[in-house]
């Protein structure tokens, strides 16, 4: 039951408002509890909701919209009273006028306790609504007067306030037990329905992901999503005006000028105008950024004023704007900044207080906001196995994105975070041009200290490259480990490719001592490397035999790359084909399935690679496929490793492992036809010339026997595989593996 009384400021109208039953439901939820706050900025329908409340529950109440006149205590009450006298909810109200007539009246300790007493006689609910609470933050004898209507408040009556700023009343004990609803700016927030129906009422109709879209933008917020309705209402191209529309749209910024800017100190603008180039604000950062003190209470009384800025945590140390408040700020920052020399100083002085304080991504993000490539790439470089070596390479990519090509190649450090970023990601060509571009800059700037480290970051890159075969790859790697210190991160890397260029070359005791060392090395720091590591040792100790041990090796590889979010890695794809070929040997048919998938998936995203790596996947996938019964598979890849091993030529051991799977395969292959129809070895030469062009005396020119004998071999072979020609034998020997597809 609402009774209506528009001299206290009540609502005249329902028509146009939003129907919000999920609050609704929250306010319903314990109608037994004294005291319902409402506490959010202006716009989030606060005065619409209780409203909407009270008109569908089944009580008596009284509204009061406060000015700044109450202020006056006295003022205050006497209009709480008329307003329940009118509405039937105060006997007698006529001695409680009196009292506040009298000269010195005892409002604390007579006035409140009458005026709740009066109110105790009534059998149904009573609400009592002061609305725009936030007029009394100034007045702390009106604060005592709320104050003490809760205290005396009777048993089935409420308080309900709303406002746009924290209550000045002590909660604590209210909040312990429980006697409390709250709703804040983050409950009032429209949902996806609430912001459609909003829409539809303003005349906008937009489809569900145009509305999700607005409704993320101005993050739920009733006010905004009307201003976004009117901003919109007068375009022709909506899907455009949609991307466009943020804070800075001269609608809402107008809006939030009047309704909010305006009313701000001189020192309270410059901290949120400047602050602005912040995801969230920090008392000492925007000392910091503003070259001043006192940030820190400032930031404390805005969040508790009429604002769009709130707690971003618990502590209250951090706080965050509305994204559409940001918006207009940072209008505001251009205008007066329309050179963005500001902008570029605030954004380095926020990248030295990070630093400063440990946050290292953000320290890059404000260089890299502010162009600075010098900076950034001090910074990433100086950090750079953090984050490709965890899985954090697409963030370092994101940030060379925001450089241009000239700018990256201009300085050495950017240049080298370049080139180990696109190894990282598979792309040998742009690791070769970054490198080669950082090897220049380092030519040119040789004295700068910062370049310290460079060097063996270039050889690094070089070494990985191994254009001219695994035995340079090696020696690269080598001069690389010895220009860096004793406990640089980037020795692990070393480690890895000396390693490899053992093993490939054919020692493998050396081999094992630098993969070991590699494994110790990055154990704690670069988890990607001692994956790999693991993975070549896994190879190099099943090649010797020992298979279990190499299931645990592997174990311990894939581990790595599952917890540190690196399965996407294109370059994971050694440890993944490694792993097939290791756990299908030994009978885990369903992991080496598995693995083998993810290995070739990896596979396909590496173009042009480093060549014996490309080679070594596949050889280890060719077993795992060779293991799993799928010949033909083994037979492509196999194809593509000896192709890919003549460009190695110094990789001596793949020409050993080839061989040897080639033997298995034609083994496997041939094994499918039982008893006399099995092919021999000199069948199976002649079986693989017989897709291409070649006649019969031309493969005999090639293997160095008569025609005759080709001749005979041929027809054997069709004989065995009954077949009548040649092409039907080489439809049929791709059918059983024995011939790639």
């Amino acid at each position: 039951m609402v009774v209506l009384d528009r001299q206290h400021g009540w609502p005249p109208s329902r028509e146009g408002l939003i129907q919000r039953p999920r609050l609704l439901a929250r306010l319903r939820h314990d109608p037994g509890v004294p005291l319902l706050t409402l506490v959010a900025p202006a716009g989030y329908g606060k005065t619409s909701l209780l409203w909407e409340w009270l008109e569908r529950e089944d009580c008596l109440s009284a509204w009061v919209t406060l000015r700044a006149r109450h202020a006056d205590p006295v003022q205050l009450l006497r209009e709480v009273a008329d307003a329940l006298a009118l509405a039937g909810l105060l006997v007698p109200a006529v001695d409680l006028l009196d009292e506040l007539d009298a000269a010195d009246p005892d409002i604390l300790g007579v006035v409140i306790p009458d005026l709740c007493n009066a109110m105790a006689h009534l059998d149904r609910g009573i609400v009592l609504v002061l609305d725009d609470l936030q007029m009394l933050d100034e007045s702390p004898p009106a604060q005592r007067v709320v104050a003490g209507i809760l205290e005396h408040i009777p048993a089935r009556a409420q308080l309900a306030l709303a406002s746009r700023t924290e209550p000045r009343l002590r909660l604590g004990r209210v909040r312990a037990h429980r006697a409390i609803c709250e709703l804040r700016f983050d409950d009032l927030s429209m949902d996806h329905a609430e912001a459609a129906e909003l829409l539809h009422l303003a005349g906008i109709e937009l489809a569900g992901s145009q509305v999700e879209l607005l409704r993320q933008r101005t993050e739920g917020w009733p006010a905004g999503l009307y201003l976004a309705a009117l901003s919109l209402s007068d375009q022709e191209d909506l899907d455009a005006a949609l991307e466009r529309f943020a804070g800075d749209d001269h609608v809402v910024l107008d809006y939030l000028r009047d309704e909010y800017l305006c009313e701000l100190s001189d020192e309270a603008l410059e901290l949120l105008i400047r602050g602005a180039i912040l995801p969230a604000l920090h008392g000492p950062l925007c000392d910091a950024l503003l070259e001043r003190s006192g940030s820190t209470f400032l930031l404390e009384t805005l969040a508790h004023g009429n604002l769009l800025l709130g707690p971003q945590d618990r502590s209250h140390e951090w706080y965050r704007c509305h994204s559409l408040l940001r918006d207009a700020l940072l209008r505001e920052l251009r205008r007066e900044d329309p050179q963005g020399e500001l902008v570029v100083e605030l954004h380095r002085r926020a990248s030295a207080w990070h630093v400063e304080h440990g946050d290292l991504d953000s320290s890059i993000q404000h260089a890299v906001a502010a162009g600075d490539a010098q900076r950034a790439g001090e910074l990433l470089w100086e950090n750079l196995p953090h984050y490709v070596t965890r899985g954090r390479n697409p963030l370092v990519q994101g940030w060379l994105e925001q450089f241009s090509s000239a700018q990256i190649a201009a300085d050495p450090s950017l240049a080298a975070v370049a080139a180990h970023s696109s190894l990282a990601s598979g792309d040998i060509r742009m690791a070769e041009h970054w490198g080669l571009a950082a090897a220049g800059g380092l030519a040119r700037d040789i004295a700068s200290p910062t370049l310290a480290s460079l060097p063996a970051g270039v050889a690094i890159i070089e070494a990985a490259v191994g254009r001219h075969g695994v035995v340079p790859m090696g020696r690269d790697a080598s001069r690389a480990y010895e220009l860096e210190p004793q406990d640089s991160p980037w020795r692990s890397l070393c480690c890895l490719f000396l390693g490899v260029s053992d093993h490939l070359a054919g020692d493998r005791a050396l081999a094992r001592e630098h993969l070991e060392e590699g494994v110790h090395r990055s154990a704690a720091e670069a988890p990607n490397i001692e994956a790999l590591c693991l993975a070549q040792l896994a190879t190099l100790t099943s090649e010797e035999g020992d298979w279990h041990a190499g299931a645990e090796l592997v174990d311990r590889a894939v581990t790595q790359v599952d917890q540190h979010g690196l399965g996407g890695y294109p370059t994971s794809a050694l440890i993944f084909a490694v792993s097939a070929a290791v756990r299908s040997h030994i009978g885990h048919v369903d992991e080496g399935k598995r693995d083998l998938h993810r290995a070739t998936r990896l596979m396909t995203l590496l173009d042009d690679f480093i060549p014996w790596y490309e080679a070594e996947t596949r050889i280890a996938l060719a077993r795992a496929a060779l293991q799993l019964a799928d010949i033909r598979l083994a037979r492509t890849l196999l194809a593509e490793a000896s192709h890919l091993a003549r460009r190695v030529p110094d990789a001596t051991v793949f020409r050993t492992w080839l061989d040897e799977i080639w033997e298995q395969v034609d083994t496997a292959a041939t094994s499918a036809l039982s008893g006399s129809a099995a092919l021999t070895m000199a069948e199976l030469r002649i079986l693989r010339f017989l897709p291409t062009h070649l006649s019969f005396r031309e493969i005999g020119l090639r293997l160095h026997v008569s025609t005759n004998t080709v001749k005979t071999q041929a027809h054997a072979v069709y004989r065995k595989l009954e077949v009548s020609s040649r092409s039907e034998a080489v439809a049929r020997a791709g059918e059983i593996g024995l011939l790639d597809a």
